[in-house]
């Protein structure tokens, strides 16, 4: 009599559905979280802590927007990492680091919350969020009509490239990496020293 070994087969791991929500939805939860979290595709997704150096860099670089507008004819008002970017084609919302508007703020909601007219977005890079602030969160920036210019900060190096739009689909860069450089911000008309970005902040030496 021959026996015959029964093969054991796992049962099936269920992935539980995503669960998606509605604009309102997200700003009723935004508004009762101590967290902020984006929202992207129906979902809410919590975004990271930010270190010192990016909070230091992101202060500075707000700082020197608001001296140099002073200096403008135009009017440019410089908005904080608090403020909610909102995309109507995609609807979705983001959290920029700094950003600017040309004149007047305009809201895609009556509380004010939802900004769609940046000209000038910053973002301070990290580990976690590189990737998607060159990529995913850009082409979501690009869907404004008002948008005109990115700015990207290392915390941890002495590098900053700066994207602006020359004409519809044609982008500009400018990589600078030394301290003694400037960062050519033609949307607003300014230019702004690398040295006062990284003011306070401790860089990791230069490989030779």
């Amino acid at each position: 009599m021959t026996t015959q070994a029964l093969e054991f087969t796992p049962p099936l791991k269920l992935s539980r559905p995503i669960r998606r929500y509605t604009l309102e939805q997200y700003l009723r939860k935004e508004a009762r979280s101590i967290h902020k979290h984006e929202f992207i595709d129906g979902q809410i997704i919590k975004m990271p802590y930010a270190k010192g150096p990016h909070n230091i860099i992101s202060v500075n670089m707000m700082t020197e927007m608001v001296i140099n507008f002073r200096m403008l004819k135009e009017k440019y008002i410089v908005f904080p990492s608090d403020q909610l970017v909102y995309f109507p084609s995609l609807d979705a919302g983001v959290y920029a680091d700094a950003l600017a508007v040309c004149e007047k703020p305009l809201y895609w909601d009556d509380n004010q919350l939802l900004l769609i007219n940046p000209i000038l977005v910053v973002e301070v890079l990290s580990k976690s969020t590189s990737r998607y602030d060159r990529t995913g969160k850009f082409d979501k920036y690009k869907t404004l009509d008002s948008f005109r210019e990115y700015v990207l900060i290392r915390q941890d190096e002495c590098y900053a490239e700066v994207w602006f739009r020359e004409s519809p689909g044609r982008w500009q860069e400018t990589i600078i990496t030394e301290m003694t450089g400037h960062l050519p911000l033609q949307s607003v008309g300014i230019s702004v020293s690398v040295e006062s970005i990284y003011l306070n902040v401790e860089l990791k030496p230069k490989s030779s």
